[in-house]
């Protein structure tokens, strides 16, 4: 995985014979919709029972490879911003290049439930560094389930990525990846046992406790949740309350939610320290993003640099 570039044009041309056609974008999700819902699956390449690795390589295109990866809540709560957010997504690995915020960027997307009553609650693909996140995303099914308990199985995908990933960013240069969650619930109080079992074909071990798995995935990636407007609980103290003792300064509010990829992108290159909030605005008002009032708002914090999300507050709290 992660050969071959990001064309935006080919993407862009893409959308538009879909459209001309009358093809859905999201033809995985219309043709679960028609089957009962103990049919409902999620594509092969989404498909993550058994899998035991997803890797992000160097190699002869991406010789310094930056794994990214890209969780969206598509529960009933989140209402409509799932389509947003797939919407845009994949034009985030052209946002990351043209800026030249970070070398070799792989991204991963993937998707997230409830693992107590969603059919489809864990979906989460390869690591692309072309055009094929594109059909990755159009791939995910947006369920639009949930518990209606303000609690998803953000953990599981969590679990995976820190069990599961293996990338050269980490083994050959000892440098940690990036993962977003993007969503408006809390997790499930512990991570079942028996869903590691169901949805990843995992011994069961029992259950796991929900901040243990977070200081596991520190490990080796920063982690960020984004809590975007117009979902059910994007003014809820007690969904920030419970990210912030998770990720600390990572956690993010969006008032746009058409600005997810320009946030992630800038979020990233901020890092990075390729670029600071104030340039990464003005690069985006510069592409004609509609979106850049509310990623400036959102960052404002940072705007000195990158230090608040990397290190002192950024980081986990210690006594997690």
């Amino acid at each position: 995985m992660g050969r071959g570039y990001w064309d935006t044009s080919t993407y862009q041309a893409a959308a538009a014979a879909r459209r001309a056609a009358g093809i859905d974008d999201f033809g995985h999700s219309a043709a679960m919709r028609r089957l009962p819902r103990n049919q409902r699956r999620a594509a092969d390449a989404l498909d993550v029972y058994g899998v035991t690795v997803r890797e992000a390589r160097d190699g002869a295109d991406h010789p310094a490879s930056t794994p990214i990866a890209v969780f969206f809540d598509v529960t009933g709560s989140m209402g409509r911003v799932p389509v947003t957010v797939q919407r845009r997504l994949g034009d985030l690995l052209g946002l990351l290049t043209r800026g030249g915020y970070v070398d070799d960027p792989q991204i991963m997307v993937g998707a997230v439930g409830d693992d107590q009553f969603d059919a489809v609650p864990i979906q989460i693909g390869q690591f692309e560094s072309d055009n094929r996140i594109d059909d990755q995303l159009r791939d995910i099914y947006l369920e639009g389930g949930g518990g209606g308990d303000k609690r998803e199985g953000y953990a599981l995908a969590a679990y995976f990525l820190a069990t599961r990933a293996q990338t050269d960013a980490w083994d050959k240069r000892g440098k940690k990846g990036y993962v977003f969650f993007i969503g408006d619930e809390m997790n499930k109080p512990v991570l079942s046992g028996q869903s590691l079992t169901r949805f990843l074909g995992e011994d069961d071990r029992g259950d796991l406790d929900i901040a243990e798995v977070y200081r596991l995935l520190a490990r080796r990636w920063h982690v960020f949740y984004v809590l975007p407007n117009l979902t059910s609980y994007y003014d809820d103290p007690e969904i920030e309350d419970h990210w912030r003792a998770l990720v600390g300064e990572r956690f993010v509010k969006l008032e746009d939610p058409d600005g997810v990829a320009d946030l992630i992108a800038l979020t990233i290159g901020v890092t990075e320290d390729t670029v600071t909030v104030a340039e990464g605005i003005t690069d985006l008002r510069a592409a004609g993003s509609t979106s850049h009032v509310a990623v400036g708002k959102a960052l404002a914090r940072f705007d000195s640099g990158a230090g608040d999300l990397v290190s002192g507050s950024g980081r986990l709290p210690a006594d997690l």
